[in-house]
């Protein structure tokens, strides 16, 4: 379990609840009416938005937040297109195998395996090329999903303002039934900002993360096997990656 996760769930809801219960309005965060117009109109509107193979991906994804995939070993996978370029220099390229490998990685199994098989160089390095991008796109979908839930979510808190206040409007004679549209004017805004700021953008934002390390991996892979096919040393293969990361790394940095 990612306990980034768990920590930032239990501060920010410790630090709202502590503020509240000072403010003795601590019953303001539960209210059944305002969270199923923030949260159902939410999902609702999300619904309408993107289509359901989109949609269906949101619990997987939503997963991933709590328990993420191992960390990928960079090191490990530069070390290891060494070894594959190596191998390939002394046995030919349809001699190299995942058998002494360091990291476990099924991209580059995967695609060893094809290499072992025969398949034509540029039909290899084009289908990396086309995995990559299909995994980029995968989970820039899952993102945009979440970070649509983080627009609409405020603007349901809004509307369900707007309705309390047209019900405090209805019910001046009687104040008992005022107290109640007021609470779910205040309470509805609450859901609204707190689901926006506080689940649905830092859940987007964390899958961006990760999606990042993931694709950084893969194109490293992918670029280590094309210097293995091109037949490069291992030191040429090495100073390859090392130019590839700092290209990457000074990418993120502008």
């Amino acid at each position: 379990m990612d306990l980034m996760t768990v920590l930032g769930l239990a501060i920010g809801g410790g630090a709202i609840y502590i503020v509240m219960l000072h403010g003795e309005v601590v019953y303001l965060l539960f209210n059944l009416d305002a969270a199923i117009l923030v949260f159902g109109g939410t999902l609702g509107s999300t619904m309408i938005a993107f289509p359901f193979k989109t949609i269906i991906q949101l619990p997987r994804a939503v997963r991933l937040i709590f328990f993420p995939p191992p960390k990928i070993d960079i090191a490990g996978l530069i070390s290891d297109m060494a070894l594959l370029s190596a191998e390939a220099k002394k046995g030919g390229i349809m001699s190299i195998s995942d058998g002494k490998l360091r990291t476990k990685d099924h991209f580059l199994s995967e695609n060893i395996k094809k290499i072992a098989d025969g398949i034509e160089k540029d039909i290899i390095v084009e289908n990396m090329r086309q995995e990559i991008f299909s995994v980029a796109q995968r989970h820039e979908r899952a993102s945009g999903v979440l970070q649509a839930m983080a627009t609409f979510s405020p603007i349901f808190g809004l509307l369900g303002t707007l309705i309390g206040v047209i019900q405090v409007l209805k019910n001046l004679q009687d104040p008992q039934s005022m107290g109640a549209s007021m609470a779910i004017a205040v309470t509805t805004t609450f859901y609204g900002i707190f689901g926006a700021n506080f689940l649905f953008l830092p859940a987007s934002l964390k899958l961006g993360e990760h999606s990042r390390e993931e694709i950084l991996a893969k194109e490293l892979v992918a670029e280590g096997l094309e210097s293995v096919l091109n037949g490069e040393v291992p030191s040429i293969t090495t100073r390859r990656l090392d130019a590839f990361l700092s290209k990457q790394i000074r990418a993120k940095q502008q």
